[in-house]
């Protein structure tokens, strides 16, 4: 059953995700409310009430169920505990397994191979002897990741050709926190897909982005990916097996490693709206965050066709420099978040650019 026009949707996280699934829930006749502890977060300008409070405050978790007719979440880190607590009293969607999987690198390979989807080797880390066994495993390469917690390349470090001693106290810079050594891919690119599943199984799949990253920060999507039309298909199959074996309900993004031959292997997932999905806003009549916002809401979901090619670019730091050229610009979408300090690293905005077809 579909919620009726003027019903409130909850959202966990006030970031410029959240802001953005704001905006589209407006248009769709929807109140929302967020709860962020940062007053005046980017996704409060835009909605209509927020909770100031920790995501697993007991009290602000019960104000937020009994304010929602549905409550949903803009990024992967929401305590799981939280989202179990809510869904005793009010829908939650994606479901509470989908973060657990997604919290932890280990466990989300681990789930991603059990259901015949391949991703890079691997090997579970806690203390330096283990780094020397599987970088020997790995033949001395390996990318060294935070099991949980880490996004934008940060709690990463890279080993290449390196011998299989020496590394005393590097979990220990790591924080000596839980680790994962991924082997090293040769990956001719990468690729994301933005897919959607409703609450009646259905499941709309956008076509997928090809990706560059800089220091571990998204730089660029472009659309369409450089791919065969086989790989493209295939990427698509993955996310739908991937929200089907979930009962996933709303956006997800998974990422993928394109090897020379067109075979993929999966890098990550993300339940949610995802930054490569962005451009479906500028290209595409219903948006990954309208998209998001009809499964939740138990709407039938939108057309996932774009309308024209594109590229859709992070304004990160002093980027935002950039802005008075680009809105001088013909056939760019300028879509800033509504951060008071711009600082190294930090995503101020997005822009796409779109290329007409004839």
């Amino acid at each position: 059953m579909s919620l009726v026009p003027g019903s409130t949707i909850g959202i966990i996280g006030g970031g410029q995700l959240g802001r953005m699934l704001a905006m589209a829930a407006a248009r769709l006749g929807y109140r929302t409310i967020v709860l962020e502890p940062q007053a005046d977060c980017p996704a409060a300008q835009v909605a209509n009430r927020q909770i100031v409070a920790a995501y697993d405050d007991a009290a602000a978790l019960a104000e937020l169920a009994a304010a929602s007719a549905v409550v949903t979440y803009e990024f992967e880190n929401v305590p799981v505990a939280a989202a179990e607590t809510l869904a005793a009293r009010v829908a939650v969607y994606p479901p509470a397994r989908a973060l657990e999987v997604a919290q932890d690198r280990v466990t989300e390979k681990s789930f991603l191979n059990g259901i015949g989807i391949p991703t890079a080797e691997f090997c579970p880390v806690d203390n330096d002897d283990q780094l020397s066994l599987a970088l020997k495993k790995f033949n001395g390469s390996g990318v060294l990741k935070t099991r949980r917690l880490g996004y934008d390349g940060k709690g990463q470090r890279v080993f290449r050709n390196m011998e299989t001693g020496g590394f005393a106290g590097t979990c220990e810079a790591m924080g000596n926190v839980p680790l994962i050594l991924e082997s090293l891919v040769a990956f001719e690119r990468e690729i994301s897909v933005i897919a959607a599943r409703a609450l009646d199984g259905s499941v709309a799949a956008y076509d997928p982005a090809e990706n560059v990253h800089r220091d571990g920060i998204l730089r660029t999507s472009t659309i369409p990916a450089c791919v065969g039309p086989e790989t493209a298909a295939a990427a698509k199959d993955a996310a739908a097996k991937i929200l089907a074996a979930l009962d996933y309900v709303g956006v997800i993004g998974v990422e993928f490693f394109v090897l020379a031959d067109g075979s993929l292997l999966a890098n990550e997932l993300a339940p949610r709206v995802h930054n490569s999905g962005h451009w479906t806003e500028a290209a595409c009549a219903v948006s990954q965050f309208e998209q998001h916002i009809r499964a939740v809401a138990g709407l039938p979901l939108g057309s996932p066709a774009r309308h024209c090619d594109c590229v859709m670019e992070n304004l990160v730091g002093d980027d935002m420099l950039k802005v008075s050229a680009l809105l001088a610009e013909p056939d760019v979408m300028l879509h800033l978040y509504g951060k008071a300090e711009s600082r190294p690293g930090r995503k101020m905005g997005h822009f796409t650019r779109i290329t007409r077809r004839n």
